[in-house]
């Protein structure tokens, strides 16, 4: 298991993504608009749409369908699914319209029921995976907000997989895999699993069978999986266990980033049923799971673990172009253009912002520095710097896009991969 190291309180400050994501130019905060309320700057705009693109494009080929549904919902569907009796002091505030009360939501769990209901199902078609990036409202006090580990409107990458009983276990265990698939790309190491239980008290939803039921199919799943686990009581939902999967911060505080749940209330709540080969209307399992968790907090982790040096594919600037004078301008611009048709994020580090090692070391983070001189700009190619001070001289313009696009393709966490075309 892996363990966040600390080495001193200037190194935490340092690799703090509060202070990172200011000096980086990723988002921003102002109190006009209010704590715990993050707006993106345009690189970090980048970043979360490339992010959002990627969860998006896992989730298709694993065999979900995206949907949209709205932030707001009147007050009724959340006592149906239990929100406003078990997690009230975590909402906003009822919006009162038209003699009727509507409710910012704080999950996404009762609209894809309601989703769900529209259409009559057969067990053929099932599972059925519904996925979502979608905004969502928690009331959090002031005190415990922080950048954007702890944010009061949250984009959460999360999922619903209507399924039979039979099916339940397999899914759970997939979504649990589709988890680790993520955190290899991302480079994420967590640093444990929790087996999240209900504890003492009433804020859980009654039904001694259904929780015996689905903590036993969770626990099947983790000790299926061959990882490391403890059970942890009171830190369930208030409708059904969980697997948490938990991540820490610069500074060693620990959070839950994806989880995997088995619900078997909100589909007897909502009056959910397929039609099974007996032709009889059967009531389906609810599994909920998150890969990635909310984007906010993902980011947020990521700003931390790279210190800045994302990836190559998710880096908002892949390639920085730094013509060595202004006569070496125009073939800049050619190479700019050449790396926009190619997909990539690239652009021009000119001489009118300082000599050419000031603006390398400006450009430190970008993934990719094409140097181009006298001699460059007459042949047509390019000296490559990797941003960790590698040097391959002498590649064609051509080249030089190919094998960086190939890298980006890869979605790999390395530079330069000699084997890629």
């Amino acid at each position: 298991m892996w363990s966040l190291a600390v080495d001193s309180r200037e190194e935490t400050t340092m690799h703090d993504h509060r202070k990172l994501g200011r000096e980086l130019g990723l988002f921003g905060t102002d109190p006009l608009i209010g704590a715990g309320l993050p707006y993106w700057l345009p690189d970090g705009a980048i970043v979360r749409h490339t992010l959002e693109e990627y969860i998006r494009g896992v989730e298709r080929r694993a065999g979900y369908q995206h949907v949209y549904s709205p932030v707001l919902g009147k007050r009724e569907l959340y006592e149906i699914s239990g929100h406003w009796s078990h997690y009230r002091e975590g909402m906003f505030p009822p919006m009162e319209l038209g003699g009727e009360q509507y409710v910012l939501r704080p999950s996404l769990c009762p609209h894809h029921a309601v989703i769900y209901r529209a259409q009559a199902h057969s067990y053929r078609e099932l599972p059925l995976r519904m996925a979502e990036l979608g905004g969502m409202h928690r009331a959090e006090l002031s005190g415990v907000l922080g950048g954007l580990s702890r944010v009061r409107a949250i984009q959460l990458n999360d999922a619903h997989i209507f399924c039979t009983p039979e099916q339940a276990a397999d899914e759970a265990a997939a979504a649990l895999d589709l988890i680790s698939q993520a955190y290899d790309a991302l480079g994420i190491r967590p640093v444990r699993y929790r087996l999240s239980l209900p504890g003492a008290g009433g804020k859980y939803v009654a039904g001694r069978g259904m929780w015996q039921r689905a903590a036993a199919l969770l626990t099947g799943v983790l000790e299926g999986s061959g990882v490391p686990y403890e059970a942890v009581a009171g830190e369930a939902a208030f409708y059904g266990p969980k697997i948490d999967v938990q991540i820490a911060d610069s500074a060693g505080r620990e959070s839950t980033l994806s989880t995997v749940q088995v619900d078997f209330h909100l589909p007897e709540q909502f009056g959910l049923h397929y039609i099974g080969p007996d032709g009889a209307k059967h009531r389906p399992v609810m599994v909920h799971r998150s890969v990635i968790g909310s984007v906010e907090r993902v980011l947020a982790h990521l700003v931390e673990q790279h210190a800045g040096a994302f990836p190559p594919w998710l880096a908002p600037t892949q390639v920085a172009v730094l013509p060595v004078s202004g006569a070496e301008l125009p073939s800049a611009r050619g190479l700019l253009n050449r790396c926009i048709d190619g997909g990539l994020r690239a652009k021009i580090a000119g001489p009118e912002q300082g000599t050419l090692g000031t603006r390398i070391r400006n450009v430190r983070l970008v993934p990719y520095q094409a140097i181009i001189g006298g001699r460059e700009a007459a042949d047509e190619r390019v000296a490559l710097r990797l941003r960790d001070g590698r040097r391959l001289a002498g590649l064609s313009v051509e080249e030089a896009v190919g094998r960086i696009g190939g890298m980006v393709a890869a979605g790999s966490a390395e530079l330069w991969r000699p084997d890629l075309p």
